[in-house]
């Protein structure tokens, strides 16, 4: 028998948008500095099956969001789901993970974007007064969705932190879990396999996108890569990610791929019927809204800007992500700009047909330092300008050529 909750659950609510004048309380997202979710694969014995735990102040304790003064109510959030089950094992927990997503949107009045260490949960006025008040709640509704929509998880314990000091200490190991997966998905190549997979987790958002991972290419939310989706598809064939026979080669150099189109046009009903992995413009890919980051064209210089989701100013042409973000998401094909996951830049296909990372010319230097080594191997790490250098795109040009970027040298020949 299913538990009772304050608030309904189920798909139907996927797509409802927790927007400012319904907010009542809010976790993670551009305003916290510190969130992350992390999924941990356990034996059965180190988990206390069906426990709860609630770290730090939890929702009746704290303050919720003032719309009178357009302040308060956003909190850190650590959730950590641990599993249990005699067929899972650690490949899985990239894929177990990206479900909080699913669940929390399941949740009516809740609402859930992005991934990782960009999670971001927003909850609604509406679930307040029902009598949502505590984050143990969104525990047992965790460990309830995920052991009924995933027989595979024999056993799961759910703690959820919101003591910054506690977050800030943990933060450090979910990162290197990160990473780990993350590198071991460098090693392989698109030439390696016969299948890509697709992910269309997000159409509740953006019904028109469907997410291509390849080996070369992790997926916009930058949460899942091709071992990620291989395991997905064999543990849930039926669910949000699955198989593409990627088919014959159409076009190296961009990325094009008979079987990524062939399922591009089947999942975006009809829309587009044509995806570039590797290329900004003419096909690019589709953007949903939890990308970690967007790459965006500045014809001013014939480059390109990065600008990611926890970057608080303005970028060089003068817009801040989250107006970016209003253009390119939507499931929808924006020439010039382009949803992406942060990983994609240590990929050696990332926009080759445009030029790859050497027609970067800006981009935040939190992101310039944190893939040091990728534009190191480019040449490129000293030739990029940020936001301590340049502030607008008057002053970009002056300071590229100063610096010798090649691309505006003219020492970058675009693969043919």
């Amino acid at each position: 028998m299913a538990p009772e909750f304050h608030v309904d659950l189920g798909p139907q609510y996927e797509g409802e948008v927790v927007r400012k004048e319904d907010l009542y309380m809010e976790f993670g997202g551009p305003k916290v500095a510190r969130k992350f979710e992390l999924v941990t694969v356990k034996r059965a014995e180190e988990i206390e099956n069906e426990k709860v735990e609630i770290i730090g102040r939890d929702i009746s304790e704290l303050q919720p969001y003032d719309e009178a003064t357009d302040s308060g109510g956003s909190y850190p959030i650590a959730v950590l789901v641990d599993v249990a089950g005699a067929e899972l094992d650690k490949d899985a927990e990239g894929i177990i993970e990206r479900k909080i997503h699913m669940y929390t949107n399941y949740t009516q009045g809740w609402y859930h974007m992005n991934q990782r260490q960009d999670c971001w949960y927003r909850m609604s006025k509406d679930a307040a007064k029902k009598g949502f008040n505590s984050l143990k709640e969104l525990g047992e509704i965790f460990n309830f969705l995920f052991t009924s929509e995933m027989p595979i998880i024999e056993a799961i314990q759910t703690t959820i932190i919101t003591d910054e000091e506690k977050i800030a200490k943990i933060l450090p190991q979910a990162l290197a879990t990160y990473k780990a997966r993350d590198d071991r998905a460098l090693a392989l190549r698109d030439e390696d396999v016969d299948t890509f997979y697709g992910c269309v987790l997000c159409q509740s958002f953006a019904p028109t996108h469907v997410s291509i991972i390849a080996p070369n290419r992790i997926s916009n939310c930058g949460a899942i890569n091709w071992f990620d989706g291989r395991t997905a598809a064999k543990i849930d064939p039926e669910g949000p990610i699955f198989a593409i026979p990627k088919g014959k080669l159409i076009d190296p150099i961009r990325g094009e791929y008979e079987g990524a189109n062939k399922v591009e046009h089947e999942r975006s009903m009809g829309t587009y019927d044509r995806v570039f992995l590797y290329d900004a413009f003419e096909h690019p890919h589709t953007s949903c809204g939890c990308f970690q980051a967007v790459v965006f064209y500045i014809p001013e210089v014939d480059g390109f800007g990065l600008v990611h989701r926890d970057f608080k100013g303005q970028t060089v042409i003068g817009e801040t992500f989250s107006h970016m973000a209003g253009e390119t998401s939507g499931g929808r094909q924006v020439e010039g700009r382009l949803g992406t996951g942060l990983e994609q830049l240590r990929s050696p296909k990332f926009i080759q047909a445009d030029g790859g990372r050497k027609r970067l010319v800006w981009m935040p230097r939190e992101i310039l330092d944190r893939y040091k080594e990728a534009f190191e191997a480019d040449g490129v790490y000293d030739k990029i300008a940020t936001e301590n250098e340049v502030k607008t795109v008057d002053e970009l040009m002056p300071w590229l050529g100063e610096h010798k970027h090649p691309w505006i040298m003219g020492e970058v020949e675009l693969p043919g």
